[in-house]
């Protein structure tokens, strides 16, 4: 009984410290697969993913626990030595990151002047893919300025990426551009409507070509979420979530209808996968993320 006085009364003097945080963050990553578990019920219409840097206070290996118990198939937007922790678990990765000190959102395909880096860059990730046994890879189209319009944008993305598209289909790795909005968070990003990305998509002309539709950012940018899923489905490969205004949760705090929108991908016949990609307001990430899989499980 002493020894058990003498811990409680430790443990009293660390939580009422300065490492209440830190302590509070690492239980909650811990929470018991009870806990959290809704894997087993499930529908299968959804293939349900997260995005890592939403969740990036856990630790990767807690954090593919708890997306499995939760029923998660994928944790993604990982760098290659990520790759084996989320195999480990049983766990695919649903879009590999292409992001680096040199390249990303806001240097991209858009420019002739990047295409050579950018094709030893992304030809290195689609082998790393490839040998991962994973599919998709993103790719950006880079921020418009001065000195490059949508129109010559769009010109030098295909010139750029038809340079690679005969090894990603050698590889059966797709390149997905990320649609995101230039309003809010990613000012002058090019690729910031559905319609510029399909023109894209019809440009290039490879089906190992195909956009990543963010909920999200193309509520902000140009509404009519569900009627622009139905008309170029057949353009996009995967889909991101967040809760409009302010990326958070996707419940009944934010303008969007979840529910109404899984409906329509999984109407659509959509195979591939649909990630959480809000950034969880609340203190329980988890109980969050478990949240927005059920919403989209529909």
């Amino acid at each position: 009984m002493e020894n058990s006085n003498s811990r409680r009364n430790a443990m009293k003097k660390i939580i009422g410290g300065a490492a209440t945080v830190a302590v509070a963050g690492v239980v909650a990553s811990r929470i018991a697969a009870a806990d959290l578990g809704i894997g087993s019920a499930l529908k299968g219409k959804i293939n349900h993913s997260v995005c890592r840097w939403c969740y990036d206070s856990i630790p990767l290996e807690d954090l593919c626990k708890s997306a499995t118990s939760i029923g998660l198939e994928s944790i993604e937007l990982l760098k290659v030595e990520e790759f084996e922790t989320v195999k480990k678990h049983g766990l695919t990765c649903a879009m590999v990151s292409s992001t680096s000190d040199d390249w990303g959102i806001v240097k991209g395909w858009n420019k002739k002047e990047h295409h050579q880096g950018l094709e030893k860059w992304h030809k290195y990730l689609i082998d790393e893919t490839a040998k991962a046994g994973f599919t998709n890879l993103i790719c950006f189209s880079g921020n418009r300025d001065k000195d490059v319009n949508d129109e010559q944008g769009m010109l030098n993305c295909a010139e750029g990426l038809k340079k690679i598209m005969a090894y990603a289909e050698s590889k059966k790795v797709v390149l997905v551009m990320e649609l995101l909005n230039s309003k809010i968070d990613h000012k002058d990003y090019m690729c910031d409507h559905t319609n510029w990305g399909v023109e894209l998509c019809k440009m290039i002309g490879s089906d190992n070509f195909k956009l990543l539709y963010d909920i999200y950012h193309m509520q902000i940018m140009e509404g009519d979420v569900i009627r622009t899923i139905k008309e170029n489905q057949k353009y996009i490969a995967h889909y991101h979530t967040g809760g409009v205004p302010g990326r958070h949760e996707i419940d009944e705090t934010q303008e969007l209808y979840y529910p109404s929108i899984m409906k329509t991908i999984a109407d659509t016949g959509f195979k591939g996968f649909v990630a959480q990609e809000f950034i969880p307001a609340r203190k329980n990430k988890l109980e969050s993320l478990k949240q927005g899989v059920g919403i989209c499980d529909v």
